[in-house]
């Protein structure tokens, strides 16, 4: 089984992880930028944190036979500070960077005016430089921030068929597929999707054009909920094919839209500008 996790937060999860994902079936991850747990202060502490995502983090899932590529934004939450709203000057250079593969995560957050400014930039930026979008819909009043985010795309020069929007569940799914977006799912504990809900959706609503992604980060969450989600599809009925489809193939047409997405796992070094995954080693 080949396993490819659209939307998990590495940067947050320790090397273990890595290793635990590749027996799992994992062989390619993408890594979408995303808030800290505690307010950035800066443009520059995005700029660090973009840098890991395309130098260090590509580095640590290589060792594990890994294919790691990352979106990059201002965040939903982060796009209603005024501290960190200038880090949208500084993307179109990381916008050209061969390891990303869309814009994002934007969206909405509190669906605030900051946020409406922010998604609709950030989506024109993906326009402009011929990327897909990742888009977070919110945690809370999630069908009228799926109704907002569309109109948003609707009004933007990005496609629909161009933006994969994700955080779905059984409310949002259906008007979500009607749009022609990419549909993602988050399987996650307590706050978001299961393996149940998320195989019942596959069996009402099909696996054409979804995503499912643990979305794995310094919260309680679990690096292989992509897998259990597999396994769950195999026990439910679902074919070997389907599996492929929905764990594989989707998120590599989807990622594939940049044109920037490589599947090979290049010879890497013992060490990353220095530094090697092994504490005291380097």
């Amino acid at each position: 089984m080949r396993i490819f996790d659209p939307h998990i937060h590495m940067t947050s999860r320790t090397t273990d992880d890595y290793q635990a994902m590749h027996t799992a079936g994992v062989r390619a991850v993408v890594e979408p930028s995303f808030w800290l747990g505690q307010p950035r202060t800066s443009p520059a502490s995005f700029l660090d944190y973009f840098d890991s995502l395309l130098g260090w983090e590509p580095f640590r899932a290589a060792q594990y036979g890994i294919a790691h590529h990352c979106t990059l934004a201002l965040n939903p939450k982060e796009a209603n500070d005024p501290r960190c709203v200038p880090v949208l000057d500084e993307l179109p250079r990381y916008l050209v960077k061969d390891q990303v593969v869309a814009v994002g995560e934007i969206g909405y957050d509190s669906m605030t005016p900051a946020e409406d400014t922010a998604l609709a930039a950030q989506l024109q930026l993906a326009a402009d430089h011929e990327l897909p979008a990742l888009v977070h819909t919110p945690h809370r009043d999630k069908l009228a921030g799926l109704r907002r985010t569309l109109d948003v795309i609707r009004e933007s020069a990005l496609a629909p068929d161009r933006v994969l929007v994700d955080h779905l569940n059984e409310t949002t799914v259906k008007e979500a597929k009607d749009s022609g977006c990419w549909l993602g799912f988050s399987v996650y504990p307590d706050t978001k999707m299961d393996e149940e809900r998320m195989v019942a959706i596959l069996r009402s609503h099909g696996p054409e054009q979804v995503l499912v992604n643990s979305a794995a980060d310094w919260g309680r969450s679990d690096p292989l909920k992509t897998r259990k989600v597999a396994d769950l599809m195999l026990a439910e009925g679902f074919t070997e094919d389907d599996v492929d489809r929905v764990l594989w193939r989707n998120p590599v047409a989807f990622y594939g839209l940049s044109g920037r997405l490589n599947l090979d796992i290049a010879a890497t070094e013992a060490t990353h500008e220095g530094n090697s995954i092994l504490r005291g080693g380097a």
